[in-house]
């Protein structure tokens, strides 16, 4: 058993780190370690679920069970699954950050909020509800605090990171009635070493902002998604970018906290992209093409193409702009003659919103989208190189308004989450991408969806339980 602890943050440089013990288990010949990298056959599809926590019982917030089914059982509609109650518990305190290897054989998390908040664990999956925790610990907080944002950049690179802002006002003035001077936005790195679990890298640094920008109110509070490029020389993340209306002077909240008005920003989309594996050199770089976030949620909304080009969806979890961009391959900066419109592939007449989606090959991706006023989770396939979308009719339950969710207002008082508001992850295995399928508190279905023909398979049924949902197949 090995455990990886940061002992010190020391953020102004670089450092590389390696674990103070280890011991790991090798399998025999023709069988998958307990640990290392992903480099076997498919045994599996993992999928996951969600459900309320004990204090407010909000749907899909007390953590994560797992279950793992063979490609055969995926595929048979007689075949039922009961994550809650069959499952395995994924350690998280609330619903578990999931990542997997790219054949599934081995899970990743880094728990969320609680007391264990920021450590990575590992797991080998072994079918069913057997998990092999390898105890492969490494305590990310003191770096990426105790509710990470996270993803696998690479196979077998996981990179975390967080921002946060910091007002500074004439004459330092706090509270109400502040004027604004400027801001400053800092950005925080953490490498994880998938295969051999530890933090091999770290950064801290301020986000290159022009000075005046920072004195016009721009700034970053979150960042997500990293990947990395095919060359694995830059690392691009996902931001949300803001702006305070530096007209007007601060307020305070009820919780007595100094609070700012915000104003619209025209920069555009944006992203940060360091070098990698230094970290160093950070720089941003805008699109001409959109105007909204891509720092996504819960599912990563950034993948590498077929064709070298990233691939980047805005607006995740929103209501406005769901637009796919392109990264060139050859530049490392936004390719502004580029863009994918969902709203206008589809011919929708609603705004549509994309909740997840995923690059298989050959420029084919499959969206999981919303529309505004309308209930529901649909699926579509797109195709990044025609730019045009088909919406896949024949999956049951998609008008269901336990995956999009609703507001207090809408429910009669109490809000509703939706599946597709915090979904994770689309599976891939061959030329298949699966989709777990059902409304919150609803049974549903795990769906096949062939790329190549857009022919959908109806797989194993999937129980579900009140207040809770399927998130993810890895």
């Amino acid at each position: 058993m090995r455990t990886s602890f940061i002992k010190t943050a020391l953020f102004g440089s670089v450092l590389a780190f390696s674990a103070l013990t280890g011991c790991k288990k090798s399998g025999d010949s023709g069988e998958i370690p307990v640990s290392g990298p992903d480099v076997w056959e498919r045994k599996f599809i993992t999928l996951t679920g969600a459900f309320p926590d004990a204090e407010t019982a909000t749907a899909g917030n007390g953590g994560t069970m797992a279950y793992a089914i063979t490609l055969a059982e995926a595929a048979n509609p007689n075949f039922e699954v009961n994550v809650f109650s069959q499952g395995y518990g994924l350690r998280s305190q609330r619903t578990a950050r999931v990542q997997g290897s790219i054949n599934g054989n081995f899970l990743y998390n880094i728990q969320y909020t609680g007391a264990d908040g920021g450590i990575f664990n590992k797991y080998k999956v072994e079918g069913q509800k057997n998990f092999i925790d390898t105890r492969e610990e490494v305590n990310t907080e003191p770096i990426l605090g105790t509710s990470p944002r996270w993803v696998v950049a690479a196979e077998g690179i996981g990179v975390g990171v967080s921002a946060s802002t910091k007002v500074k006002t004439v004459d330092n003035k706090e509270g109400a009635g502040a004027i604004f001077e400027n801001i400053t936005s800092t950005a925080k790195i953490a490498v994880i070493n998938l295969n051999d679990p530890r933090v091999s890298r770290q950064a801290e640094f301020t986000i290159p902002f022009t000075e005046a920008q920072t004195k016009d109110g721009y700034q970053i509070g979150r960042i997500d998604m990293p990947i990395l490029n095919a060359a694995k020389t830059k690392l691009f993340i996902g931001c949300n970018l803001s702006r305070t209306d530096v007209t007007k002077p601060s307020t305070v909240n009820n919780s007595g906290a100094q609070t700012w008005s915000s104003a619209a920003s025209t920069l555009g989309t944006v992203t940060l992209v360091v070098d990698y594996p230094s970290l160093a050199n950070p720089k941003l770089i805008y699109s001409t093409q959109s105007n909204f976030g891509n720092n996504g949620y819960r599912t990563m909304i950034q993948h590498l193409g077929t064709d070298g080009h990233i691939y980047q969806g805005t607006g995740v979890n929103t209501t406005g702009q769901p637009h796919i961009l392109r990264l060139d391959k050859n530049t490392n900066e936004y390719d502004n003659t580029y863009l994918f419109d969902l709203k206008t592939a589809l011919g929708a007449s609603n705004n549509v919103a994309i909740r997840a989606w995923r690059y298989i090959k050959d420029g084919i991706g499959l969206v999981m989208y919303t529309e505004t006023g309308v209930n529901g989770g649909y699926l579509a396939l797109i195709n990044l190189t025609t730019r045009t979308a088909t919406k896949l009719t024949n999956v049951e339950n998609q008008t269901e308004a336990g995956f999009s969710g609703l507001t207090a207002a809408q429910n009669g008082g109490t809000a509703l989450t939706g599946t597709f508001s915090q979904f994770q992850n689309i599976g891939i295995a061959g030329d298949n991408f699966y989709v777990p399928m059902t409304p919150n508190g609803l049974d549903g279905n795990l769906y096949i969806v062939n790329y190549k023909t857009g022919v959908v398979t109806k797989g194993a049924k999937l129980k579900n339980q009140s207040g809770s949902f399927y998130l993810g197949a890895y």
